[in-house]
């Protein structure tokens, strides 16, 4: 065992975690089904990646490989940080890790913390057509993955990709998906409204009722509920 293992497993809680493996849906059939977790809270989780952040690379690979939700997250944070820092060839290892373990990234918060701060930021110069195969992966996480990823370039106020990506998961099955598609497009309106409302007058009246309510949420009232009747 790590020592970084060592360290956050004696700071285990059981009750937290019982609460955990309910919110991150671990019962059978569930998103997260068989999920484990040790009770520890995410801000502990983010100092313990500062104090560990200069941990070798196989260490943090190790660690993103544990039965156990905590530090897989703790993992993800560490190399978000390591990955800031990093030379190309350091960059491209863990990019290269982070994609062939995938299986790995299995919930949303996992996907979210890590997705844009590492997928994203090393395709930024190169090809992104990874992006569209993930968004056609039969996994989940590689939707979530393409999707979150995109966000990098949302800040940036390049939508094209996020557009690319959420067209393909318009008919995804997943409500988890519609609310990362959403999320996203609330992202571009924020930004660009224009070119979101673009997208939704094409989509609207067809995409999932979870996807347009995140991409309306901040939406005037007058303007939110014409989209909900079908009138925008």
């Amino acid at each position: 065992m790590l020592p970084i293992q060592q360290e956050i497993r004696s700071l285990s809680d059981p009750e937290k975690a019982c609460h955990a493996q309910r919110f991150f849906k671990t019962a059978p059939g569930e998103y997260g089904a068989g999920d484990k977790f040790l009770g520890v809270r995410v801000p502990v989780l983010r100092a313990l990646s500062k104090k560990y952040r200069n941990i070798p690379l196989p260490d943090a690979f190790t660690l993103l490989q544990s039965k156990f939700h905590e530090e897989r997250l703790l993992a993800l944070f560490i190399l978000v940080l390591i990955f800031k820092k990093a030379k190309d060839t350091d960059q491209k290892q863990i990019y290269d890790f982070y994609l062939e373990h995938t299986k790995y990234i299995n919930n949303w918060d996992l996907v979210d913390s890590s997705a844009h701060l590492i997928v994203g930021p090393y395709l930024q110069h190169r090809d992104r057509a990874i992006l569209s195969d993930l968004a056609k992966s039969k996994l989940l996480w590689d939707r979530r993955i393409a999707m979150l990823s995109t966000f990098h370039y949302i800040r940036q106020k390049d939508f094209g990709d996020a557009l690319k990506i959420a067209e393909i998961l318009q008919h995804d099955q997943e409500d988890l998906m519609h609310k990362a598609v959403g999320w996203m497009l609330r992202e571009i309106g924020n930004r660009d409204l224009a070119t979101e409302e673009v997208f939704l007058k094409k989509y609207y009246q067809n995409m999932p009722r979870t996807m347009l309510r995140y991409a309306i949420e901040k939406f005037e009232e007058e303007k939110r509920l014409r989209y909900l009747k079908g009138e925008a």
